[in-house]
């Protein structure tokens, strides 16, 4: 009974320290206005699509450009040794012949290519695996947005931290901030994802946002 009270201590400790880790990515980095495009008007009509049925998840999704890494790192920022690898996450929802995935080594992170969005608190989905945690196994993935603020500026916000036990498996439904962005109803806007390890290393494939939740 110690050793498990303990161990809920250690976990709360590492989510507490994983959570103040997101944000301070969100006040540490820079408005980038580079990061985002100037308009969404060229959005377009996505096809959409149900990847996370057989987890019981019927929403429509939208593949992030590149979600899969298929292209190498075309169109992501990478930083920190953040690689493209062989090896796809187990159900390949995006394509059978599909077999990369992106590698996020402690230290590094990854900003993925912009995708529209609308008001209606759109989320997004990916997959993920723990490969090393140095910490009593303990290591999160931290997951923001970058969002265009109604002063112009382009900020990260903190959307989730997700936990992982070694093995691929679909993350949880991650809600954006969308009530913050400078919209109307109807109106999309340009939001791009960055993915920061919190300890250890992490994989990640498949990207996919929900760009009409409430539809």
């Amino acid at each position: 009974m110690e050793g498990t009270t303990h161990m809920n201590g250690v976990m709360r400790r590492a989510l507490i320290a994983a959570a103040a880790a997101v944000a301070s990515l969100a006040l540490a980095a820079p408005a980038n206005a580079g990061i985002l495009t100037a308009s969404a008007k060229d959005c377009g009509d996505e096809t959409l699509t149900k990847p996370f049925a057989q987890f019981g998840d019927q929403a429509n999704y939208k593949f992030v450009k590149n979600g899969g890494f298929e292209d190498g790192a075309t169109g992501w920022t990478l930083s920190g040794k953040a690689k493209i690898v062989s090896g796809n996450e187990p159900w390949k929802v995006a394509g059978s012949s599909h077999g990369k995935s992106l590698v996020l080594p402690a230290g590094s992170n990854a900003i993925s290519p912009v995708s529209c969005v609308g008001l209606a608190e759109p989320t997004m989905r990916f997959f993920a695996k723990k490969n090393k945690a140095p910490l009593l196994g303990i290591s999160t993935l931290a997951v923001s947005v970058y969002v265009k603020t109604s002063l112009g500026l382009v900020v990260p916000l903190p959307v989730g931290v997700i936990l992982g036990n070694g093995q691929w498996k679909a993350a949880p439904p991650l809600l954006i901030v969308a009530n913050l962005l400078p919209l109307l109803p109807g109106d999309r806007t340009p939001v791009a994802f960055q993915f920061t390890p919190i300890l250890g290393e992490w994989q990640i494939d498949d990207v996919f946002v929900d760009p009409y939740r409430f539809r």
